[in-house]
């Protein structure tokens, strides 16, 4: 599965186990302007070495797996738990380039210098 979207947060690395590291990513997805859902993917082990070049602000693809579990407490009611594992990270366009203007500012002309060689 796959989906666009804004980067809206990038979380450190967090070592949950002796084996376990895990970083999460919150992306701003727009599907009705008026409602943006804010939606949180998993990277895991050495997936969240992807997270490294993003930055808030970033367009991004997120590619993910959705995952599903069951657990069950101490009084024995089973609950389930759903995943989103982040598997590869494109990024669109980057924020800080959005910021700056696709054009170039005005050239004065009249402050050009007047010995050109130019033929016409």
């Amino acid at each position: 599965m796959d989906i666009k979207g804004k980067v809206h947060e990038v979380t450190p690395t967090q070592q949950v186990t002796e084996s376990l590291k895990k970083r999460e990513l919150i992306v701003e997805y727009i599907e009705n302007p008026q409602y943006p859902e804010y939606i949180k993917f998993e990277a895991i082990q050495d997936r969240c070495n992807l997270l490294d070049a993003v930055k808030v602000g970033d367009d991004v693809e997120v590619f993910f797996n959705l995952r599903g579990r069951p657990w069950t407490d101490k009084t024995g009611k089973k609950s389930y738990f759903n995943s989103l594992q982040l598997w590869r990270l494109n990024v669109l366009s980057a924020g800080a380039a959005a910021a700056t203007p696709d054009y170039a500012p005005p050239v004065d002309i009249n402050s050009a210098p007047d010995d050109d060689d130019l033929p016409f």
